[in-house]
């Protein structure tokens, strides 16, 4: 069978292109060995499925266990509604996940069914289940989010609890290890119980131990995918180039890791060719924006269905605000679960440059279908930013955007360009670079809310960083960051788009380039004012 990249699914070694993930395999067998319960909590898509299927292979090869795989998923509402009909389900589907390997078992599972009618009965089935076996019997079950806002599901994480805590204290038999997949982190699920909806926290999960398991890629794991794709279909490529760009992209998201390889392999490479060119990386991340897949819809809708989550999400991605991570704070904790948030430097900041990407063009879109931006398209005729070599002008690009401003914008109120100026700009430039270029945006927080925008097109790259200003020292200051920016991507100019809101002596309408020194070798910055 042919390999390819997978999306969709468990990934399995002998059909897809795997990253080597033995490493946190290992780590997770530790937890088992050591008789431990945990829960894997991660967003959508975030590989828990493969992992779990990479762990029980793991076990199977190990005659100590017996694994009994289990999922809620498209087990329908009925089961959840009476306490007689959850045993009898959870037996079955038990039943139904070893019958191909173990139908002994299966069968015995199906007749203690016929005898349980609640949890006592339930906990007394599994006890004869495992001494039957007599094997370490790991009990692993997926999408646990299914249930988990139901109170049944709360009576049976309690009943594995005190049953745990008596095989300690060697008054009873039952999993060597239960593991728990889902979104959620079940030891502390909101739970909705009572008739009048009141929301309460509580936690019957309380055993279980903290997984500490990082399950997203890292840049040499990365490798290890590219290094079987490469053995597999002898493509030569840049393997250090790509693991870090992947990286870079991506922060390690599984399923946004393995998309942008698809799509260089299947959509924009050229039949029958053989090689990965390096401009093929930018072009992937701009085909993956434009991709309305579920993992994307179900991002967006997360933040819309939520206006705190979205007004805090607009404050790090809009306003580059630094908002100290706080794990105990609920919309934090929410951004964190719906892997939109992430901890770094001790802020919170966007999980990864495309959902960065993703949200701040969802916002910008918001912008543009806004009646008071209609007046942009008498300005961003394409054609007049173009150099007779294909090359963009972004002098050009900046200077009718000022223009633009001065006409359309000179009355409007300043709190309302400075908090939209910014996305006034990229809703302005779109439809210029839209098709052959791709602009990506670096959010830099701190005193100055920098907002450094890079854009790739026609091959090359430009860097555009937009501030409002803030006196003459941070200008200063920001002149020598972006020098030193450019000098990073081995750039000798580099564009400024300062928003001026001074009452006397602002500067809006002025033009002005800048050399500065930067490890001796000199940088050209073109100022402009609006």
């Amino acid at each position: 069978m042919k390999k390819r990249f997978n999306v969709t699914g468990t990934c399995i070694p002998e059909k897809h292109y795997m990253v080597d993930i033995s490493y946190k395999i290992k780590k997770i067998m530790g937890f088992i060995k050591d008789e431990e319960y945990f829960v894997i909590n991660k967003p959508r898509q975030y590989g828990k499925t493969t992992t779990l299927y990479m762990l029980e292979r793991a076990l199977n090869k190990n005659e100590d266990y017996l694994v009994v795989s289990i999922s809620f998923e498209g087990v329908g509402d009925l089961i959840f509604e009476e306490e007689q009909s959850f045993v009898k389900a959870f037996l079955e589907i038990m039943a139904d996940s070893l019958y191909l390997q173990y139908e002994n078992l299966a069968s015995f599972l199906e007749e203690e069914k016929d005898n349980v009618a609640n949890f006592k009965d339930l906990s007394r089935a599994i006890t004869k289940f495992v001494i039957k076996t007599d094997k370490k019997v790991i009990l692993m079950v997926d999408e646990v989010d299914k249930s988990s806002n139901n109170q049944l599901f709360l009576s049976f994480l309690g009943m594995l609890r005190n049953k745990y805590l008596l095989r300690n204290a060697g008054k009873d038999r039952t999993f060597h290890s239960v593991i728990l997949a889902g979104v959620h982190d079940v030891k502390s699920l909101k739970l909705k119980i009572r008739p009048d909806e009141e929301h309460k926290y509580n936690s019957p999960w309380n055993i279980a131990s903290d997984f500490d398991v990082d399950m997203s890629f890292s840049k040499e794991e990365i490798g290890t995918m590219l290094d079987d794709y490469v053995k597999d279909k002898g493509v030569e490529l840049d393997k250090e180039y790509f693991s870090d760009r992947l990286h870079f992209y991506t922060s390690g998201y599984p399923f946004l890791v393995s998309k942008l390889c698809k799509i260089i392999d299947e959509k924009i490479m050229p039949e029958g060719s053989l090689k990965w060119q390096k401009e093929y990386m930018d072009m992937a991340v701009k085909r993956l924006l434009n991709d309305d897949n579920t993992n994307f819809q179900s991002l967006i809708k997360n933040i819309e269905n939520n206006n705190e989550l979205y007004d805090f999400i607009r404050k790090i991605v809009l306003d580059g605000e630094d908002i100290t991570y706080v794990k105990s704070d609920e919309i934090v904790n929410l951004g964190t679960l719906y892997g939109i948030l992430k901890e770094e430097d001790g802020n919170c900041k966007v999980n990864n440059k495309i959902y960065e990407q993703l949200i701040y063009n969802h916002m910008m879109m918001k912008v543009i279908r806004n009646k008071e931006y209609t007046e942009i398209s008498k300005y961003n005729y394409k054609s007049n930013f173009i150099n007779e070599d294909g090359n963009l002008n972004v002098k050009k690009v900046l200077v009718k955007f000022q223009e633009f401003m001065k006409h359309e914008y000179s009355e409007k109120r300043e709190a309302f360009l400075e908090a939209d100026g910014r996305l006034l700009f990229l809703a302005f430039i779109s439809p210029i670079i839209n098709g052959t270029g791709f602009a990506f945006k670096e959010v830099q927080g701190g005193e100055e809310k920098r907002f450094d925008i890079v854009i790739t097109y026609n091959k090359k790259m430009y860097i555009v960083e937009l501030k409002v200003w803030h006196g003459e020292e941070y200008h200063e200051k920001g002149l020598v960051q972006l020098g030193e920016y450019l000098e990073q991507y081995s750039l000798d100019q580099g564009y400024l788009l300062i928003f001026d809101f001074r009452k006397l002596k602002r500067k809006s309408g002025k033009v002005n380039e800048t050399i500065i020194d930067i490890d001796s070798r000199e940088k050209n910055i073109i100022e402009v004012y609006c």
